[in-house]
């Protein structure tokens, strides 16, 4: 039986899918996606699919991966999606196919404990208080994890500045000379995924090996048939951060630290360890104050030979003393390497360094742009402008002949991938533009479901009273609904003033009225999801959430738990970002319209995962308000209007008022 006929069966009433899941509804749009998909695999060549929210995507891909016999790679957006694939669904669909399926999880090495560096860190005795009773909870943990992956480990705060003590980096892991090597949980994962018939890692891992072929994934790619991306829309901002060359202030401060403590530990006395970490560190903190203060917080734009604003001779001057620091550090090491693998990596990581300053000395490679991003630290980042030709010539090989290569399966599927049929926003910086391309509508009636409302006596999106009206409209929303409201913003600035304002109405007000507000960045993103979800149970208040970047996309409250979603502006590109920019730049020098086809697109497609937080289920209700009047004043409204799907329109307050109303009734 062919392979297309069997995933019919499968989605068909009484299939195997209805039989092992109660809840199981055949879908027209998801036995669709899962037949494109397999004829995909058995044609090879590249499938791009929009799959609407309540398509049930997830299955639609993973039926006739699994059904195909073929070795599978799955990637996903961000790690906790490759845990519920990984966890949840894998497991289920494989028992309810009754397949002999290996499956393997494998992620970065930053998410896995480093059982060398736990000695390291234990050893030494600066860490504060609270850092030491997290490293003692990891230690024991850490006789009892067969994994080693930290996001295994209860309590364990995403921030906690323990983590990168405790796990390796490319840079400072010692390879097969490590004392823990046959104990590692890096290779032991590594090695798991090369015996495995489905592996699924993430977009970073992915990128971060087809940058540096360092990952595992090297070995593990070539002996793939089919490979999915899932959450694909965020593949081309993902790819260009591992695909360009990055050299920070923070990593020679890192290299300074580990030189000293090596130095000291294995060779004390043979070398002047002091005065080389003295170096290195007195070249960054050069560098630093060659940009000053007045750029904090910025990213600064780089022109021929230095950022904007900058004194060249400065900041040349700058460059050359932190390749001469690393040189020199190189040096050092070169004459002790055999004492200690620990000295083989830091004089690789000298090596490097050295030539990471070097480069960034000569002008910027074609095709690519150049900033610093200034903080406390400096990054300064050499990107190209999108994936396309990593794409076409390292994932698809288009100019290969190898026969393998060309028989791949590429699978790239998302909610959300454009706002146009040939779904031009994502295939043409991931270099798609002949791939096969699909779109299936949600199966949600919205119309039913959800409603529009887009207040029109509102303060324009620049007038410095527009966030407190923002603040104003979700309270009364949030305080008619106990809760259930998420408020998306699109700057950190309007984050931490409609925070301020709704906690001055929830928290200091009427008792009876009283809400919890909860805020991005004062609690990690797992604490705050698991918050809002349980607000208003339980004898909890209810919870207002107000959020930003992150929280757009990949948020799932479904059922009552969210029942108003607030938007403060149309989510634009920040102009002044050197990438856009520079992404606007080209666009013009080819006779196009950088706000038609860059700006537009971008915000549409911002829009829709916004949007996309509200209905979840068949059975979820909700309004959805957009508080910026461009909307409806400005003809380029009507595009990302349509982009927002189809809900009912609301024309006045009242009807929003009415609107909330019937969501309690």
């Amino acid at each position: 039986m062919q392979l297309e006929e069997r995933v019919r069966e499968v989605f068909a009433q009484g299939g195997a899918l209805s039989r092992a899941a109660e809840q199981f509804l055949e879908r027209e749009g998801q036995t669709r996606m899962a037949l494109a998909v397999a004829q995909a695999i058995e044609e090879g060549g590249a499938l791009v699919v929009e799959a609407g929210t309540g398509v049930g995507k997830t299955f639609s891909y993973l039926v006739p991966a699994l059904l195909s016999g073929e070795r599978v790679l799955l990637s996903t957006a961000t790690k906790t999606l490759q845990d519920q694939l990984f966890g949840r669904d894998l497991p289920r669909l494989i028992e309810a196919l009754g397949l002999p399926v290996r499956s393997a999880l494998l992620k970065g090495r930053a998410s896995y404990l480093c059982l060398h560096r736990l000695e390291l860190a234990q050893r030494d005795a600066s860490p504060e208080r609270a850092s030491q009773r997290t490293l003692a909870k990891i230690e024991q943990w850490s006789k009892a994890t067969r994994t080693g992956d930290l996001a295994e480990l209860p309590g364990l705060d995403e921030r906690s500045p323990v983590i990168p003590l405790v796990t390796s980096t490319r840079e400072n892991c010692l390879g097969a000379q490590c004392p823990q090597f046959r104990a590692c949980h890096v290779n032991l994962a590594r090695r798991e995924a090369l015996a495995a018939d489905v592996v699924v890692v993430n977009h970073h891992l992915f990128f971060a090996d087809l940058a540096v072929r360092e990952s595992g994934m090297a070995e593990l790619l070539p002996s793939v048939r089919v490979v999915v991306f899932d959450e694909a829309h965020q593949l081309n901002e993902t790819g260009v951060q591992f695909l360009g060359v990055q050299l920070g202030s923070a990593q020679a401060l890192d290299f300074s630290r580990d030189l000293l403590a090596a130095g000291l530990l294995h060779a004390r006395g043979l070398v002047d360890w002091q005065q080389l970490a003295a170096r290195v560190e007195r070249a960054a903190r050069e560098l630093r104050l060659a940009v000053g203060k007045q750029w904090a917080g910025t990213k600064l734009r780089w022109t021929e030979a230095a950022p904007e604003g900058i004194p060249e001779q400065l900041w040349q001057g700058a460059l050359d003393e932190m390749q001469d620091a690393f040189e020199q550090a190189a040096e050092g090491l070169d004459m002790v390497t055999e004492l200690s693998p620990d000295f083989v990596r830091l004089h690789e990581r000298a090596a490097e360094l050295a030539r990471r300053s070097a480069r960034f000395a000569q002008p910027c490679a074609g095709g690519s742009v150049r900033w610093v991003d200034v903080g406390n630290q400096l990054r300064l980042v050499e990107s190209p402008l999108d994936i396309a030709q990593a794409v076409k010539s390292r994932m698809l090989k288009e100019d290969s002949e190898d026969p393998e290569a060309q028989g791949r399966s590429w699978i790239f599927t998302s909610a959300t991938l454009g706002d146009e049929p040939q779904l031009r926003w994502f295939t043409e910086p991931c270099g798609l533009e002949a791939a096969n391309v699909l779109r299936v509508s949600s199966p949600f009636d919205y119309p039913q479901q959800a409603a529009l409302y887009v207040p029109r006596n509102f303060p324009k999106p620049s007038d410095p009273a527009h966030s407190a009206q923002v603040a104003r409209l979700a309270g009364r929303g949030a305080a008619r609904l106990g809760g259930r409201t998420l408020v998306l913003t699109t700057t950190l600035r309007a984050l931490r003033s409609i925070g301020d304002d709704l906690r001055r109405q929830f928290e200091q007000g009427d008792a009876a009225q009283q809400l919890e507000v909860l805020v991005q960045g004062e609690l990690p993103k797992r604490v705050l999801m698991e918050r809002f979800r349980e607000g208003g149970a339980h004898g909890r208040p209810g919870c207002v959430l107000v959020a930003s970047a992150s929280f757009w996309e990949g948020f799932d409250a479904p059922g009552e738990a969210l029942q108003l979603v607030v938007i403060d502006k149309l989510p634009f590109p920040p102009p002044n970002d050197p990438l856009v920019e520079a992404r606007s730049k080209r666009l013009e020098s080819q006779g196009r319209s950088a706000f038609n086809d860059y700006f537009l697109p971008e915000a549409a497609v911002a829009l829709k995962q916004g949007a996309g937080r509200l209905i979840r289920r068949e059975s979820d209700r909700g309004v959805l308000a957009i508080c910026d009047t461009r909307l409806t004043a400005m003809g380029y409204g009507k595009r990302l209007l349509s982009a927002v799907p189809g809900m009912r329109r609301l024309d006045s307050e009242a009807d929003f008022d009415a609107a909330l109303a019937t969501l309690l009734s």
